[in-house]
């Protein structure tokens, strides 16, 4: 198998999914060092070279089978549709020239309509190209594709959770047909193995068909917010549209505009002939509430670790991936502090172990007690649990607003916030050795919910170089101390 675009959001989570499959997997990468840390990158052959070189792609196809396109020049600055044009030609030259046996190309579901948007439009005239390469083609024209990553549901997760009142152009009321991505993955995966050459267009959706304005409130509902009120106002061009979310998102304006464009088009699967060539997924194809909720599982279940390289070879499809752009995934606000410290790791893990309670947090004492008043004024717990034991903390210990969420002695302890916020915070400290010192570093962590999330967070923004940073500082400080007062007591005993 070569798949191409494995640095992209569908070709990252594909990949190592044919290998699982048993497959041999060849890869082709412009920059192998994109895929360096990935957890999959051993058991496939990466290959670099670049899909607008033929010599390269004539390389990359010799001994292929099948090769998947998952490609697209829509973030690309320039004539993308002639960029895309370009690479299909000759991609469709090698893949002929070298005998490959299936071409399977992943596209976008689109209306029979003449005047498509740009990117749709290019869509399709790739299709085309490689559906005449002499070589069978099969494409998979899909709808949105929805899992964490994916541009079309970031747009409708950072849309959905910025704004509270949602002035949008008229086609929010066009109808679409979402495709959640572990069904598309499905799909690829199943393509591999067919049994008979297969050269034609599939249109491939979920089980759903909403408004795009429906989507968005879907979404609202799963992610715990309320639904929004939606203005269609017709003022809203799409150039005007793709400013709006350029401002309001993380998501680039060169594949915001393209995106928006399309969406003027209703997107509905006119046919469902994939089901005779490839039967649904074992339990029938995903609901679009039930993909949103698989993406926003990992967050839901409190999950501090936001990281890819935690994840397991072939973790969910949802699971993020070193290939995926930074503004893909929940918005997450970090505040990273680290010390050194002459104590060693134990004596540093004495005092961290020892916060909360009456030995305090360790830095501007009045805004912690503040903090604790405003949460019972508004019906938390406040400061008044202290803690169990002064000097020992066990998981699932309570301290003052904080619980005990995870305890390595000596090494780790994460707290999650049981105070009111409007979203889920945590605050984690590590001791870790440096020689016969130590380094101590803290992270607090804030998964803000809907606009009143990141109003807070940036309204408190600027007390953080005052709390985290005394924080860091006097706990590496009082360590330091302790370690101090430790080595003279037996010199003091002694005289």
């Amino acid at each position: 198998m070569l798949v191409t675009g494995a640095t992209g959001y569908i070709g990252g989570r594909l990949a190592p999914r044919l290998a699982a499959a048993g497959h041999d997997v060849r890869v082709l990468v412009r920059s192998p060092q994109r895929l360096r840390d990935v957890p999959w990158a051993a058991d496939v052959d990466v290959v670099e070279g670049d899909l607008r070189d033929e010599a390269s792609v004539a390389r990359a196809c010799e001994g292929i089978e099948v090769l998947y396109y998952l490609v697209h020049s829509m973030g690309s600055r320039g004539d993308f549709a002639a960029d895309e044009r370009a690479i299909a030609r000759n991609v469709a030259r090698a893949a002929r020239a070298a005998g490959v046996q299936q071409i399977v190309y992943l596209g976008g579901l689109h209306p029979d309509a003449d005047d498509l948007s740009r990117h749709l439009a290019s869509r399709v005239e790739v299709g085309e190209i490689l559906l005449h390469s002499g070589v069978p083609t099969m494409v998979l024209q899909a709808g949105v594709i929805i899992g964490s990553g994916s541009t079309s549901f970031e747009m409708i997760r950072h849309l959905t959770e910025v704004l509270p009142y949602m002035p949008a152009p008229r086609w929010v009321r066009n109808r679409i047909q979402p495709i959640a991505v572990r069904d598309v993955l499905h799909y690829l995966v199943e393509a591999a193995s067919l049994e008979h050459d297969v050269n034609r267009t599939f249109d491939i959706g979920g089980p759903d068909v909403h408004r795009y304005g429906q989507l968005m409130n879907g979404y609202a509902v799963e992610a715990g917010l309320r639904q929004r009120p939606i203005a269609a106002l017709p003022v809203l061009t799409p150039y005007l549209a793709s400013q709006w979310v350029n401002l309001v998102t993380p998501i680039p304006r060169r594949l915001a505009v393209p995106i928006i464009e399309s969406l003027q088009f209703e997107c509905v699967a006119r046919e469902h002939d994939i089901d005779a060539v490839i039967p649904p997924p074992e339990g029938g194809l995903t609901p679009y509430r039930r993909a949103v909720r698989l993406a926003l599982e990992r967050e839901r279940e409190g999950e501090v670790e936001t990281s890819w390289r935690n994840a397991r070879v072939l973790g969910a499809p949802s699971d993020p991936l070193p290939s995926d752009p930074d503004w893909a995934g929940s918005t997450v606000y970090v505040d990273e502090r680290e010390r050194r410290s002459p104590a060693p790791v134990a004596g540093l893990w004495s005092v961290i172990e020892g916060v909360g309670g009456e030995n305090g947090w360790y830095s501007f004492p009045l805004a912690w007690a503040l903090r604790g008043w405003i949460d019972k004024l508004v019906g938390g717990v406040g400061l008044r649990r202290g803690r169990r034991d002064p000097d020992e903390l066990h998981p699932g210990d309570a301290v003052d607003f904080w619980r005990v969420e995870r305890l390595e002695r000596g090494k780790l302890l994460r707290l999650r916030a049981e105070m009111r916020l409007p979203g889920k915070a945590w605050l984690e400290m590590r001791a870790e050795p440096d020689g016969e010192a130590s380094v101590y570093r803290q992270r607090a962590v804030f998964f803000p919910k809907g606009l009143l999330g990141r109003l807070y967070w940036f309204a408190i923004l600027p007390f953080h170089g005052v709390i985290f940073s005394g924080m860091a500082n006097r706990i590496t400080a009082r360590a330091q101390a302790e370690a101090q007062d430790s080595a003279s007591t037996p010199a003091s005993a002694a005289a």
